[in-house]
């Protein structure tokens, strides 16, 4: 994806998110200038990768394909355990109509996924299967939805309406986009500490982060490229 791209939306994104009434903090929109002079205090945005994420699944062909989400609050990978540690995560998620974010599932992280506006999000579940991770496309699956367990065939298209949320647990395969003709989705995730470095298990594999091409100098800094901190003289 191109730099100019990635920029233009998240330009998109405040101004959805301000229409939705939702607000962000306000290092949301901090320059890469000011990321760069920003010090020690700032760490925990840092070390936990709160923050812009823009993605086309190496598809390239983010329309179709992709996702925009802004990380809220997260734990820090390996730190969770202790006492002063953040066990939780959540995340906001910016769903296109149309937009798939495709099939996958995490072996560690238990998430909800919230319909917090605008239009309505659909999502396909499956099971897994055993030690091949297989996608198992015959069994029921058994699935909460705001608190209400609910069995479904494998696949079966189920649809959040906003202020609907479902809860999926590891190694439940899932994909979910916005329905076409009902606008933007302003989703919310909730789950366990977040690692994408590590444990999304796509099926069939794709990448998590994508490569970008600086066709114009950046105007954010995505969660992935934050720029280390300045030691004091």
């Amino acid at each position: 994806m191109k730099r100019s791209f990635i920029d233009a939306k998240i330009d998109d994104a405040m101004v959805f998110c301000q229409a939705q009434n939702f607000h962000l903090p306000k290092w949301a929109c901090w320059s890469p200038s000011e990321w760069a002079d920003a010090g020690q205090e700032a760490d925990e945005i840092r070390q936990a990768r709160l923050g812009w994420d823009v993605t086309d699944f190496g598809a390239g062909d983010y329309a179709n394909m992709g996702l925009l989400a802004f990380t809220i609050r997260n734990g820090i990978v390996g730190d969770s355990a202790g006492p002063a540690g953040k066990t939780y995560c959540e995340k906001l998620l910016l769903v296109d109509e149309g937009q798939l974010t495709p099939t996958h599932f995490h072996w560690s992280k238990m998430e909800d996924i919230i319909n917090r506006g605008g239009g309505k999000l659909v999502l396909q579940l499956w099971n897994s299967v055993g030690e091949t991770e297989a996608i198992d496309q015959t069994s029921d699956v058994v699935v909460s939805v705001d608190g209400i367990v609910r069995k479904v065939s494998a696949g079966v298209k189920v649809v959040l309406t906003p202020g609907e949320s479902i809860t999926l647990p590891p190694y439940m395969y899932h994909l979910f986009y916005a329905q076409s003709g009902d606008g933007m989705v302003l989703c919310g995730e909730v789950s366990r500490v977040n690692d994408d470095e590590a444990d999304n298990r796509f099926n069939p594999p794709l990448p998590r982060f994508s490569q970008i091409t600086e066709d114009a100098p950046p105007r954010y800094v995505l969660c992935s490229e934050y720029p280390p901190v300045r030691k004091e003289s």
